[in-house]
């Protein structure tokens, strides 16, 4: 199989040779050429025809924001992955890198750490990117990663949705600037979201999709009262989970193991969010690199809520909505552009006047938010 050609661009010497370096060290990879600004990276991808690049943010002559606009007229299609600073200067440029069709981002190595940690760095974050977004899309499974889970515990016709989690990873800051902005004011439920990114970047999605959005949304906020029409982004290095204090439903975080490698994880709010609401609950899984999802998604049916996936066409990596769906946990697939008037459509026919045999049903757990 051939390898997959990567272009580094970047104005430090430094860091177009680690990246260069530990690149070069996997064998379904191969660094084709590099270029220390925008300007002379345009010339490189026209004569060497990458499958990728990897692309710094703050450069002379012309900086990466300048040169993904000018990468995207003319190769809309070619991944491109952003190196970007762990400030708030950086995370703000990323955010807006991904908005202008950045494929996803990796932080760069502090100054602090030594060339072994961040070799280890670059490795950890970086190849598997290259991997997920240049390989074909659906995952290749021949039996569910889980077992099939039976659908006779959930009861569309006597359930309330009263709470819907989200989670999304690789392509999520777009998808969900897609999907928040088109949920009314008026949405009768709280709103729940992992998405995969480290602190700062958390804060600054928030007031991003807020600032396009009729809802509120927020970072998440330990001991926040969940309110209908509200939602809340897990804060980055957080697990972000729901709990019970009296008659009210509060946000409530931790700094527990990552699992999945990851920390804020859709599987620890999925399996909360099962655990408190039990059949009341929709899960959302899109966009995303991993398996992160999977087993929260079947904690959420096993309890008799359900959930719905983004579909292959429009994810930007169908890792995670593609295992979901493998492992036989999905009760829908949507493309992006309909999913934010699936939800309502569920949430709304859900809560609509009918028999409410639900106070019967164990498999409905308080509470009932109103």
């Amino acid at each position: 199989m051939a390898r997959i050609r990567i272009l580094v661009v970047d104005d430090s010497v430094v860091i177009r040779k680690l990246v260069s370096d530990t690149l070069a060290g996997d064998v379904d990879l191969e660094v084709v050429g590099s270029a220390g600004n925008g300007r002379i990276a345009l010339a490189r991808i026209e004569q060497l025809h990458p499958d990728l690049i990897t692309l710094d943010i703050e450069m002379p002559v012309m900086n990466g924001l300048e040169t993904l606009a000018a990468v995207r007229k003319t190769y809309p299609k070619l991944p491109v992955i952003m190196f970007s600073t762990l400030t708030e200067r950086g995370a703000s440029s990323t955010l807006e890198a991904l908005s202008l069709g950045a494929s996803d981002y990796v932080t760069k190595p502090s100054k602090t750490e030594n060339l072994s940690a961040a070799t280890e760095a670059v490795r950890s974050q970086l190849i598997p990117k290259i991997k997920a977004l240049c390989a074909l899309r659906s995952p290749k499974l021949t039996t569910p990663l889980l077992p099939r889970t039976a659908t006779t515990v959930r009861r569309r016709s006597t359930r309330r949705i009263e709470i819907v989690a989200i989670g999304a990873s690789t392509g999520g800051p777009n998808a969900l600037g897609e999907v928040l902005p088109r949920i009314a004011r008026n949405f009768p439920v709280p709103i729940m979201i992992v998405q995969h990114m480290p602190p700062l970047f958390t804060r600054l999605l928030a007031e991003r999709l807020a600032s396009r959005s009729q809802i509120s949304i927020m970072e998440g906020v330990a001991g926040t009262v969940l309110v209908a029409g509200n939602s809340w982004i897990a804060p980055g290095n957080f697990h972000m989970t729901v709990k019970k204090a009296g008659v009210e439903v509060r946000v409530d975080l931790n700094q527990e193991a990552p699992e999945n490698s990851c920390r804020p994880a859709v599987d620890v709010l999925f399996r909360s969010v099962a655990n408190l609401y039990g059949a009341s609950a929709l899960g959302v899984v899109m966009t995303g690199m991993g398996a992160d999802g999977v087993r929260g998604s079947q904690c959420i049916r096993e309890a008799g809520g359900e959930v719905i996936i983004q579909d292959e066409a429009s994810a930007v990596v169908w890792g995670m909505p593609g295992l979901v769906y493998a492992a036989g946990q999905a009760d829908g697939v949507y493309p992006l552009h309909q999913l934010a008037n699936e939800i309502t459509r569920r949430v709304l026919e859900s809560r609509a006047p009918g028999p409410d045999v639900s106070r019967n049903n164990p498999a409905v757990a308080e509470p009932r938010l109103k």
